[in-house]
């Protein structure tokens, strides 16, 4: 058996670390070991999600919640240092996005293919365990994918939300012709809105409270728009094939679904509160909905590479601010204050 291949160690490996609620440590923790069946990713650019920010604010999001320091981050793109003994195609050198839930392989779920669903997946970020904001991490070679040369690597680290809107739009079943509703126009509203053009969707309107994110969903080809809040409904009269809540409000689930046409599908995407739903039963029945949610995504990155690959998806005007680790926290409250659409941390930067 060859040995691990570097291309050099560093003395230290500086991690943001989540200590406590609004607080935020720059520590130096080992450097990660290499296992056979793994890589060492120099880490360059990682974006924040509303998790991590939820966690930030409030040390929980949905049923997780904090149980110790935690380090923060998982859509996360780099290079490869270091590669284990068993790992074949991946090699140092390559610039690589990092699909950050490795589930047990073992469950009847992870056997169906739906391993997004596994009890026992290990994903990045999820107490208790860490993410990758910090300088090198190591990852599973299988859960590593190469960055086409057209697609840079800030670009890699939005992958991970690309397949969140393709597990979403696999969901709904678009198919060219179709109309479709997105409440929510932050980063993966914007995502859905491409994917759903990509699908071939005729009509795309979508909601959203923030003026400067409206006219970024205008600018990437909705048809129409609307600057409201989730609570006062949806533009005009028009009825949907298709609802993508991206938003996480109660009220915009709400006021969706009562847009669907007969046999319409609704996609609940956005990470909310637990509170119970006012739906009429009868609604559901008469019209024969189809209503479900998303838990992150299973077997989407190569479709979301490729959409970037092939310029069918534009990430890049999404990525509004950029900061170095030591301003982890800044970068934190930003995305918390909904500057901008997608925050990018460059801890080797």
């Amino acid at each position: 058996m060859p040995e691990a291949v570097n291309i050099g160690r560093p003395v230290r490996n500086r991690a943001a670390v989540l200590s406590a609620i609004e607080k935020v440590d720059i520590v130096n923790r080992p450097y990660p070991i290499c296992g056979p069946d793994e890589v060492i990713i120099r880490v360059e650019a990682v974006g924040l999600c509303g998790s991590d920010v939820h966690y930030y604010k409030h040390g929980k999001i949905g049923s997780f919640a904090l149980t110790g320091p935690l380090v923060l981050g998982h859509e996360t793109a780099g290079s490869v240092v270091e590669v284990g003994e068993n790992v074949g195609e991946i090699k140092p050198g390559m610039r690589v996005a990092v699909e950050p839930g490795v589930p047990c392989g073992r469950c009847d779920l992870c056997r169906q293919g739906k391993y997004n669903l596994c009890a026992n997946v290990n994903f990045h970020a999820t107490p208790p365990v860490d993410g990758t904001l910090q300088e090198y991490i190591s990852a599973r070679a299988d859960f590593i994918f190469p960055l086409p040369d057209a697609v840079s690597t800030e670009e890699g680290a939005l992958i991970e939300p690309l397949a969140v809107a393709v597990w979403a739009a696999r969901k709904a079943r678009i198919v060219p012709g179709m109309s479709v509703l997105i409440t929510g126009a932050g980063t993966i509203g914007l995502l859905a809105l491409q994917v759903a053009i990509s699908s071939g969707a005729s009509h795309i309107a979508v909601t959203d409270f923030d003026p400067d994110r409206i006219a970024m969903a205008d600018s990437l080809g909705a048809s129409e728009s609307s600057i409201a809040m989730h609570t006062t409904g949806t533009p005009g009269d028009r009825l949907f094939d298709v609802f993508l809540e991206c938003s996480g409000s109660p009220e915009a689930v709400t006021n969706g679904i009562g847009r669907l046409k007969p046999s319409g599908a609704a996609i609940l995407v956005g990470m909310g509160a637990s509170n119970p739903l006012d739906i009429p039963i009868s609604t559901i029945q008469e019209k024969e909905l189809w209503i479900t949610g998303t838990f992150r995504y299973a077997n989407s990155y190569p479709a979301a590479i490729e959409l970037l690959r092939t310029k069918s998806v534009d990430v890049a005007p999404l990525i509004t601010r950029r900061y170095s680790l030591n301003q982890t926290e800044e970068a934190l409250i930003s995305a918390y204050k909904h500057e901008g659409v997608k925050t990018i941390v460059c801890p080797n930067r």
